[in-house]
């Protein structure tokens, strides 16, 4: 939101009032209050008739600081509210001559007392981050309502990050962007997955605690500012500080919480019906088969929209016509290896037989009068499940627990971004707040009911909507991409932007969701979208089955599947590193590489996991340029080595593309490649690359049952020696070119 007009004034019918000064300040246990009026109090008739803001600094967990400032406390909205960890840890206040300082951990706030200068400044073990200098804090009236801001200081060369799933330029700088969850594809400023979280490449990162809209002005208003500003009278954030970016995601997460770790299997090949197709049990059979005929290993089988009759979407019943015995049909699919995720979303069309059931027992959202609330965007006079009311939440799963019974393994959580603000709650939640808050509690509710039938680490959802705290239920798609380079480089981006704002997990719609996808595009997207967390095939009016785009659309969806359920150990080990540490899966390249300046502006590609480099090829003539940072890069398509801090220009067939592993790679992959569910730990091939001398690596690989297995590497001059613990079976090491077989558990070769 902007308030100004140019740098000197106000927009007209604006008024703003400042903190000025601390007048007065108070310590209640962990807790620094600051009284901060609107005018420098010089006599004590100054302090009649003025406002004030009270600004309060506390540490929910180490590292930590949360800066609350308000006007009048009275309006406060209690719900609903992030749920947020917190630890007991020690805190420092210190009453300085000048200033206040709060402690927590290395964060360190520091605030001017000198009179007539409201200013906060925080720093990071030491190192200036960021400041709201004099004036930045503040309250403004306009005419039609209130608002709180804040100004935080960047520096010349500081790039800003993150704000959730954004397809937008991935540096933020210059952007307006809006907290406002929308359902408005992947080619515009909308996003379905907004977070007020930014980071930036001074490693720390700014966290505003509401639900509600927050307007950032990144650069854009001020452009040696960050301002952020939210409706009403009181604005909270947190400054979340860090030795790098990593360690930043990693105490954003210990706040908000970890990303879940999801089942082994989800990260095999998924292979959708499509949405507006014609499909029955038929065509179903007809699509499994084929994809097993044809060699090509599928884990999941997805139903999308259609599975239910038209107009009742969702009554939660397999539409007889197309599915007459669909408890037989599941089974079927299930002896074939093949998970089952089915569509669904929190809206109920008026024709559907759940429609007057909940409207009786106020289950619906309602409007003030009373009423339930409808309209006729998607379904004919649908309304909302109300997730505030427990029984309707119940009554919900409960249609979701039938379908679990008979065979259902997964949902796809669509939706659940165009939720209104005329209406009212059972729990009276403030509906403004709720707008962005309603996907947390549908997709909480949902994935708390798969961990409550199936276990765990057996829950996952393929989510499209999210707020703060979403990725606790993961996983999570780009959502409605269209079919052609553009819109799947901009698919990249909005993923980057949201791995960067606390999510682990991405995947998107291989070969684009809306229009007719070319032969060419789908092999390209077949290539990034195996070689992302999670990979699914989907579209709108058109099958996506690989013979569709040819027989080398055959080959190439073959090869890939296979190349990623190879990789299975590694992929599944990254995913359990990003399950404890919040670090994300599938990374942007300043995320890993923050020392080297190139790297900062890279949107193109990505790092999957802490060794391998992707970089997907957006053209049709095969060509690539990407920036490999310093060191020995090994493509592990072709072994071909590379000297990295350069930009490398080529061209690949469809059978290949940049996936490099940099040096002193330990890489453990398997010949297993029927399932992306299986024992990692046993009859493995363990690939290095580019091992330099006087080395001691060592690499741990997580099994889906917890047991672990560690690769040891110690290299010297002139040889190197490998030694396993923790595996079984016939285990192979490879190493520039040559195969070598353990007879045992340590080996040790030339070099």
């Amino acid at each position: 939101m902007k308030f100004t007009d140019g740098y000197w004034m106000f927009k007209e019918g604006t008024v703003q009032s400042n903190a000025i000064e601390v007048y007065d300040y108070q310590i209640k246990e962990k807790t620094l209050i600051l009284y901060a009026p609107f005018k420098s109090i010089q006599t004590k008739g100054d302090t009649l008739n003025l406002g004030m803001l009270t600004i309060e600094l506390d540490s929910p967990i180490k590292d930590v600081i949360g800066v609350k400032a308000y006007h009048h406390i009275g309006g406060l909205i209690n719900q609903p509210q992030f749920e947020l960890n917190k630890t007991d840890h020690e805190i420092l206040i210190e009453e300085k001559e000048d200033c206040l300082i709060y402690t927590a951990g290395k964060a360190q706030a520091v605030i001017k007392t000198t009179k007539g200068r409201y200013e906060l400044s925080f720093y990071y073990d030491g190192q200036l981050k960021t400041e709201s200098l004099f004036k930045s804090l503040g309250y403004v009236e306009t005419k039609e309502t209130v608002y709180m801001k804040e100004e935080l200081t960047i520096a010349h060369n500081e790039y800003v990050y993150g704000l959730g799933e954004r397809f937008t330029p991935f540096i933020k700088n210059g952007q307006v962007v809006d907290i406002y969850n929308k359902d408005g594809g992947t080619g515009s400023e909308q996003s379905y997955k907004n977070i007020p979280f930014y980071i930036t490449n001074q490693s720390y990162g700014i966290f505003v605690n509401t639900p509600g809209l927050v307007s950032f002005e990144v650069a854009s208003e001020k452009v040696s500012k960050v301002q952020f500003s939210t409706e009403g009278e009181v604005l909270h954030y947190y400054f979340i500080g860090g030795q790098d970016m990593k360690e930043v995601l990693v105490h954003y997460t210990s706040l908000t919480g970890k990303p879940s770790l999801p089942p082994a299997w989800s990260f095999g090949l998924w292979l959708s019906t499509s949405f507006l197709t014609d499909y029955d049990e038929a065509t179903v059979n007809e699509f499994i088969d084929g994809m097993l005929e044809r060699d090509i290993p599928l884990d999941v089988f997805h139903f999308d929209c259609c599975w239910m009759d038209e107009f009742e979407w969702c009554n939660f019943k397999w539409n007889p016509k197309t599915f007459p015995n669909p408890e037989g049909m599941l089974k079927k699919i299930h002896d074939k290896g093949v998970k089952i995720c089915v569509w669904i979303n929190p809206y109920i069309g008026q024709k559907s037989p759940l429609f007057q059931e909940g409207m009786e027992n106020d289950y619906l959202l309602k409007r003030p009068d009373g009423s339930i609330w409808q309209w006729d965007m998607w379904q004919a006079g649908m309304g909302l499940v109300d997730f505030t009311n427990p029984k309707a939440t119940q009554w919900y799963l409960s249609c979701l627990e039938k379908l679990m019974d008979m065979g259902v393994d997964s949902f796809k959580t669509d939706f659940g971004e165009r939720i209104p603000t005329d209406v009212v709650y059972y729990d009276h939640s403030d509906p403004k707040l709720m707008h962005n808050y309603y996907t947390h509690l549908y997709n909480q509710a949902v994935f708390n009911l798969l961990k409550a039938k199936k276990g765990e680490h057996e829950a996952c959802l393929f989510a499209r909507s999210a707020t703060v705290g979403g990725q606790q239920f993961p996983v999570h798609w780009g959502g409605d991409c269209v079919s052609v380079y553009a819109s799947m480089a901009e698919s990249l981006r909005g993923g980057l932007s949201f791995t960067l704002s606390g999510f682990g997990y991405w995947s998107h719609d291989i070969g684009g969701f809306e229009d007719g996808c070319s032969p060419d595009l789908y092999k390209r997207w077949t290539q990034f979208g195996l070689l992302s967390t999670h990979s699914r095939y989907h579209g709108s009016g058109e099958y996506k089955v690989p013979w569709q785009y040819g027989e080398e659309a055959v080959a190439v969806t073959r090869q890939f599947t296979k190349l990623k359920l190879s990789l299975m150990p590694y992929l599944y080990t990254q995913a359990v590193k990003t399950h404890q540490t919040g670090i994300p899966m599938m990374r942007a390249m300043v995320l890993e590489f923050l020392e080297d300046r190139t790297t900062h502006s890279l949107d193109n590609e990505y790092m999957l996991g802490d060794q391998l480099l992707v970089a997907p090829i957006f053209q049709e003539n095969g060509e690539v340029e990407y920036y490999l940072p310093k060191g020995i890069w090994t493509n592990i398509l072709t072994d071909k080595e590379y000297v990295g801090g350069n930009w490398i220009k080529e061209i690949h067939d469809y059978d290949s593309l940049p996936l490099m592993a940099k040096e002193n790679t330990i890489l453990v992959t398997s010949e297993n490649q029927c399932s992306a569910q299986y024992d990692y730990l046993s009859d493995v091939t363990i690939k290095l690359y580019h091992i330099l001398p006087n080395q001691k690596l060592s690499q741990i690989i997580y099994g889906e049952d917890g047991r672990t297995g560690t690769v040891y590497v110690v290299s010297l001059e002139n040889e190197m020696t490998i030694e396993l613990n923790g595996f079984s079976g016939d285990n192979k090491i490879y190493y520039h070119g040559q195969e070598y077989v353990l007879s045992n558990d340590k080996i040790t070769v030339k070099i």
